[in-house]
């Protein structure tokens, strides 16, 4: 039987507040004046679902926001992009979170106000959503601190009903990284980034993690920005350098190349072409303000695969 989604995602819902300019705030009530400020489709789970969704996989999404401004925001945003969100519950008792980005020439700082973020639990991802989707992907493990105590069981339960795993564990700002010895093993995608992929290995160079972390999950692939990309899945490896584009704003672009490398993943690629699609995904995101905005679709991202 067909089922609904080819992509669930169980997510935190936020938007993103950004503001980009050569400035640097401070206190005493001094005032500063910014180049730009746009509201754009912020969290880790959502820019990868409309990046996943732009290359043309049918993705549910199951999450928590508020009944207010900045949930009602995103709500639509994500049914403008294509995402089912039948599944979201709106929650009036709670805010919806927020990140204010400052964008400073190729840095930034953000602040994140939680709200919503950590609200969805894994009992609330129910065994008929899951057995109406193909695969179920995980971001922001560890803002999603109600999820986190039933991740291995949720995980447990979608592959018992079949489903496939990803993950993508964004950094740990307490530095502990636990967990992730029983987390691994029931994941079928894993999907760090250089720095997440050291620190949870604790190895000295990224090889040495590739290879470490490798032997723990199915599929690894380590994100690396304009560095070169690697991956395994058993014995294999590859390898794939990031294009060379005008780089507007680096904000998801790790999301958008595991939406790339996820679509080349479902369906059943070799290693090294699906790399190859999430590195460009994840670069030509790059090419505009907020998450989103450069998603390439399949047409657009094929193009660059030769």
């Amino acid at each position: 039987m067909d089922k609904q989604f080819d992509i669930l995602v169980a997510g935190e819902i936020n938007p993103d507040l950004i503001l980009s300019g050569d400035v640097t705030p401070e206190f005493g009530q001094k005032e500063k004046i910014v180049e730009s400020a746009s509201l754009t489709i912020g969290s880790s789970s959502v820019i990868f679902a409309c990046g996943a969704a732009r290359l043309g996989l049918r993705v549910g999404f199951v999450g928590v926001c508020g009944a207010d401004l900045f949930g009602h925001f995103m709500l639509d945003e994500m049914t403008r992009g294509g995402i089912d969100v039948s599944s979201v519950k709106v929650d009036p008792t709670q805010p919806t979170g927020l990140s204010v980005i400052l964008n400073r020439g190729s840095d930034r700082s953000i602040l994140t106000y939680p709200g919503t973020i950590g609200a969805l639990s894994a009992d609330e991802v129910s065994d008929e959503l899951l057995s109406q989707s193909q695969h179920l992907h995980i971001a922001s493990y560890f803002l999603q601190t109600s999820l986190q105590p039933g991740l291995a069981d949720l995980f447990k339960r979608a592959r018992e009903l079949g489903l496939s795993t990803s993950l993508d564990p964004n950094w740990d700002p307490a530095g502990t990284w636990t967990n992730f010895d029983t987390l691994l093993p029931l994941v079928d995608v894993f999907l760090p980034n250089e720095n997440e992929a050291l620190a949870l290995s604790a190895e000295a160079t990224v090889n040495q993690a590739l290879s470490t972390l490798g032997t723990q999950v199915g599929t690894l692939a380590i994100k690396r920005g304009s560095l070169r990309a690697m991956a395994c899945r058993g014995g294999q490896t590859a390898s794939a350098d990031a294009l060379q584009v005008q780089v507007v704003d680096t904000i998801g672009a790790g999301d958008s190349f595991d939406a790339g490398f996820l679509y080349g993943w479902l369906k059943g690629w070799n290693l090294e072409k699906s790399l190859r699609l999430g590195v460009v995904c994840g670069s030509l995101s790059t090419r505009a303000a907020g998450g989103t905005a450069a998603q390439p679709d399949l047409a657009e991202a094929m193009a660059y695969l030769g």
